[in-house]
Formats: structure tokens, C-alpha cells, sequence
């Protein structure tokens, strides 16, 4: 597994942690949130840099209240055709103020790095070797023109005439 950040691999210095394996002494570790649920206790009052990962269906507000412990927040793609973390994505940027990393795992294709760029994932866990080579030889696809607005990741403003105008007089 591949870790893609910042237009390039990266090391990872996270390792998932599974469920009923003991946390190690040291390093930064992402933890299920099952597992965040049943052993949070234990981290009160630490300063040790977290993660959480969270699968398909699970509502913020189950983890809300902890954000401003996780560094990172991995969000699961099971596969190619569920999307329901694009949208919690989004949330957790802008409802919710999430700024730390946000990174996809699970069934990461080429094809999908820019929407999921622009909906505020900032790492990519990349497993799939087409993909993996691709972004290796910089052959990111990509569109130029948007009609919807991203996480400030847009066109400048007023550079789009084909939106919506609201006349204020």
C-alpha cells in the first residue's frame, strides 16, 4: 500500500491498528471506531497524535465531539461504487471544521482523486497497481471547469459566467 499526498508518495508513518490488538508504546496509530468507543478513556489527558477510520454509514455526530483529538481521519472505501465518503468528507470539512488529514483507503481509483480532492481528502491510500503506476508517471486526469464550488480548491471568483447571478439592489 501506497501512500499519495501533496502530488507525491509519501511515507506513512501510521499503521492501522486492529480491533483487540494492544496499542503500541509509541507512534501514530489509527484506531476503528469501535475500538475508539471502548478504549477512549485511556487517552484522556495524552497528547499522542491519533487517528480514527471510519466505514460507510457511521454518522459524524457518533465521533463529532472527539474531532479536535484526531490527526487523521481515514474514511473506507469499500468499493468502486459506494461514495457515502465523499459526502462525509464535505461535512467533516465544512460543518464540521475538520482540519487535519483526511485520507482515503479502501478501493482508491485514478479516476476519482480529483473529486476526491476536491471534497477535502488530502491523502490517499492507493492499493491498486494501475492506479499506483498512473500517478507514478503523472498521468493525473483532471477537469479544468467546474459549475459547483469545491473546498477553495475553484476557479477564482467571477471567472465563472455560466453560475448563477443574484443581483443585489
Amino acid at each position: 500500500m501506497a501512500l499519495y499526498k501533496n502530488g507525491e508518495f509519501v511515507a506513512d508513518g501510521w499503521r492501522t491498528i486492529p480491533d483487540g490488538e494492544a496499542v503500541p508504546a509509541s507512534g501514530h496509530v489509527i484506531f476503528s471506531i469501535d475500538w475508539w468507543k471502548a478504549e477512549r478513556q485511556a487517552f484522556e489527558g495524552s497528547n499522542v497524535p491519533l487517528g480514527l477510520r471510519v466505514e460507510p454509514g457511521v454518522k459524524i455526530e457518533e465521533f463529532a465531539a472527539d474531532l479536535p483529538r484526531f490527526a487523521v481521519i481515514a474514511l473506507d472505501f469499500p468499493k468502486f461504487g459506494d461514495g457515502r465518503a465523499f459526502s462525509t468528507a464535505k461535512l467533516l470539512r465544512e460543518r464540521h471544521g475538520f482540519t487535519g488529514e483526511l485520507r482515503a483507503v479502501g478501493e482508491v481509483l485514478i479516476d476519482q482523486i480529483q473529486p476526491m480532492s476536491r471534497c477535502g481528502f488530502d491523502a490517499f491510500e492507493i492499493t491498486d497497481p494501475v492506479t499506483e503506476k498512473a500517478l507514478r508517471e503523472g498521468r493525473v486526469p483532471g477537469v479544468t471547469h467546474f459549475y459547483q464550488p469545491s473546498l477553495g480548491r475553484d476557479v477564482p471568483a467571477g471567472t465563472r459566467p455560466w453560475t448563477r447571478q443574484i443581483n443585489a439592489t
